[in-house]
């Protein structure tokens, strides 16, 4: 463990996240400032310059612990050289190169370095107990329950602190955004099924066990139904996916597996708080951490590692938290982020979004980095890595990203993947203006500025996926419903299940719980409450859904799975909630904005709640004008934005 300031020298900027008028925003040096950034993989001083000048702030980096890529099934090539050569030994002149290409553009760049944390190859050479062990006798990547590879690896990112803290850098570092596993975002590598049968995750499950059972073996065995168990022959059980079901089990109906599941997603977790310490600890809370995880929304693959946000939220060293965003990248479609977000920032939590949004500039990896792309296979020349064709779409999706971002309260990087993708004054007008409406409208804004509130909650159960024997496919299914919601014609929360007492404090006329099975004794208390206060409510499981009228049954729609928005609409118009739009287009309403996303072209009546006071900010010289609508008439995609008092 780390043991303080080795070189008696503090970092120089001090960065956190506070919560203001309910809301987590980003403060520097006790400055509020825009929670958005720039960041590419393959970052020039070409584009950061083009970036400073759009009024960025924060900038993000990169370092590399491990030497192998990031995607372990494509057979990409690492972005970076290691900077950890051995132990106790380090080469940091990447990572300086990194830092002088950047401020010798812009001086007072406020740097977030994003550290993967993943083992070299030397490291893995020398510890080959510490590996994921497959059935074979093979090994295949560091196993994340290895406690040597978590405390060599944190010597190491400590390392990297001291550097920085010693150097002229350290007036620029505000955070550390920690960083491991599958493309860099805490999933567990595998290529097709999942195997770890090495002793670190087997000592891990069954330290995990006896925290669980309170060291009672009596309890393990009755949980397990076997009475021969104890916490010294205790083993996982299979999840490589071999085998797989076409139900959601109930909950005990196989505690083994139950069990696996849940250290297997608190695997993750667990090491994201274990890093993010260290760098707390290290800095005396000086330096920001935040991390990618909580894809339930998205990933619904248990193997994958993503079933434990609520363990994460509960951890007081994590200051964000992100993913990109939803990557059904259609135009007239709600780009959401992977996570119930709302949850996340109760928890005064920062949510940021990779907004790796594709343009009809963006290259091919094979065209800007031949080097990097696999010898074999063109999974990077295709399908989501192709952008839009023309410029004006590129636009109005970026002017889609930041519309949601403002009217949700949260913030994030522009991730220029290859660089180049933002290389046109036009694309980059959006990151000034939205710079701009930021420094304008939101800091300092009081808290009864905002006229709307989303009048849906929706209520997910992250853990679904463990106790799905299919493997997430049932789940998948039941989130898809996000696609539908997203084009009703209004705004929603989405909260975890765990965070339902927080609806208590809220007004919503629709709740809708998805997913959630096996409710508790302290739940149902809360739902029967929020229920009687809610004009509908909607539950929907795998086998169909059912709409209620407070405590009143009123329809039973036995296999409706996923809904259209038409039937969504249906039910939000008998609950009173106000809808902008029945076109089926994508609506953002909060915090004091109102974007309109067009789901396709034509002329358009806005309906508002009231006479609200707008004023279009995507145009310069705007001035506001009072209306109870909107007449607006554009293009396929094309995205407006207002400004509401």
């Amino acid at each position: 463990m780390y043991s303080g300031l080795v070189y008696g020298q503090s970092f120089n900027n001090h960065s956190e996240v506070r919560v203001v008028n309910g809301n987590p925003v980003l403060f520097i040096n006790d400055g509020q400032v825009p929670p958005f950034a720039y960041m590419s993989y393959l970052g020039e001083a070409a584009n950061y310059r083009e970036m400073a000048s759009s009024g960025l702030e924060v900038f993000c980096l990169l370092a590399y612990l491990g030497d192998q890529g990031i995607n372990s099934t494509s057979g990409i090539k690492p972005f970076r050289p290691s900077f950890w050569k051995g132990m106790n030994e380090y080469d940091f002149s990447i990572i300086k190169s990194e830092f002088d290409d950047l401020i010798n553009v812009k001086k007072d760049a406020k740097v977030i370095i994003r550290v993967h944390l993943d083992a070299p190859v030397w490291w893995e050479r020398q510890n080959p107990s510490e590996l994921c062990r497959l059935p074979t006798g093979e090994s295949h990547r560091v196993s994340y329950s290895s406690k040597k590879w978590r405390k060599d690896a944190g010597v190491a990112l400590l390392a990297l602190l001291d550097w920085i803290r010693c150097s002229d850098y350290n007036s620029n570092l505000i955070g550390i955004h920690v960083a491991g596993g599958f493309t860099e975002e805490w999933f567990f590598h595998y290529k097709d099924k999942f195997f770890d049968e090495s002793q670190s995750r087997s000592n891990g499950f069954r330290e995990w066990l006896k925290e669980k059972y309170e060291q009672d073996n009596h309890l393990l065995q009755k949980a397990w139904n076997d009475s021969t168990l104890s916490f010294r022959n205790a083993k996982e059980a299979d999840i490589s996916g071999i085998s797989s079901g076409k139900s959601i089990r109930k909950k005990g109906e196989n505690s083994q597996l139950d069990d696996t599941f849940e250290y297997h997603g608190q695997i993750m977790s667990d090491n994201i708080a274990y890093f993010s310490r260290l760098v707390k600890e290290a800095s005396k809370g000086r330096l920001l951490t935040g991390a990618f995880y909580g894809y339930h929304l998205f990933v619904n693959d248990p193997r994958r590692g993503h079933g434990s946000l609520s363990t994460l939220l509960d951890c007081p060293d994590i200051d964000y938290l992100s993913s990109p965003n939803d990557y059904r990248r259609e135009v007239g479609v709600d780009w959401l982020p992977m996570a119930a977000i709302r949850s996340v920032q109760l928890h005064g939590k920062l949510w940021l979004a990779e907004n790796d949004t594709r343009t009809s500039l963006t290259t091919l990896l094979r065209e800007k980095a031949p080097n990097i792309v696999p010898e074999e296979g063109d999974w990077y020349d295709k399908g989501v890595w192709i952008g839009p064709r023309d410029l004006s779409t590129s636009k109005e999706l970026l002017w889609k990203n930041a519309g949601r971002m403002l009217a949700y309260g949260y913030g994030g990087w522009w991730f220029d993947m290859w660089g180049g993708w933002f290389s046109d004054p036009e694309l980059r007008s959006v990151f000034q203006k939205t710079n701009d409406l930021y420094k304008k409208y939101v800091i300092n804004a009081k808290p009864d500025e905002d006229l709307y509130h989303p009048e849906i909650a929706v209520v997910v159960d992250e853990k679904l996926q463990f106790y799905d024997d299919s493997y997430g496919r049932i789940t998948g299914k039941l989130f898809k419903n996000r696609y539908a919601l997203g084009q009703v014609g209004t705004s929603f929360d989405i909260y975890l299940r765990e965070d339902l007492a927080a609806l208590e404090k809220e007004a919503y006329k629709v709740i809708w719980y998805i997913g959630i099975e096996e409710i508790t004794g302290e739940e149902e208390q809360i739902i029967l409450r929020l229920n009687a206060k809610s004009n509908r409510v909607i539950v929907t499981s795998e086998e169909g859904s059912l709409v209620y009228n407070r405590k009143k049954l009123i329809n039973s729609n036995k296999g409706r799975v996923v809904w259209t928005p038409e039937q969504i609409r249906e039910v939000l118009r008998s609950a009173g909630v106000h809808i902008f739009s029945t076109s089926n287009d994508v609506i953002y309403a909060g915090k004091g904005w109102l974007m309109v996303h067009l789901s396709e072209a034509g002329r358009r009546e806005i309906l508002l709640p009231s006479e609200w006071s707008l004023t279009n900010v995507k145009e310069n010289g705007s001035t506001a004008y009072n209306s109870d609508r909107l007449m607006l008439e554009g293009e396929y995609g094309e995205t407006f934005l207002f400004k509401t008092d």
